[in-house]
């Protein structure tokens, strides 16, 4: 599990991307990067990381799932995620 202090900083980025995504596109739309300097760091989608919804594990993230590897292992088996089954032929 990932330290609550860099889940807690993922969540304020996620936070501060939201509010500043129209007048960050505005300001692109206008081409005044000037202005975009101005905003602040973390209101750039690019400092965002994946991380798992349980854990906050950054690696081994699966998107559609929005869990890591791990946990999306555990979750299939003991038949908590609809539509997922163990594969045998």
């Amino acid at each position: 599990m990932a330290k609550k202090s860099i889940i807690a900083r993922q969540i304020k980025r996620e936070k501060m991307v939201a509010k500043y995504a129209e007048r960050r596109a505005a300001l692109k739309a206008a081409g005044d990067y000037a202005a975009l300097d101005l905003l602040p760091k973390n209101a750039s989608p690019v400092r965002l990381k994946n991380r798992c919804q349980l854990t906050g594990r950054p690696r081994g993230y699966m998107r559609h799932f929005g869990l890591s590897r791990n946990m999306f292992r555990d979750m299939a088996l003991d038949g908590k995620i609809p539509g997922v089954v163990k594969a045998s032929w």
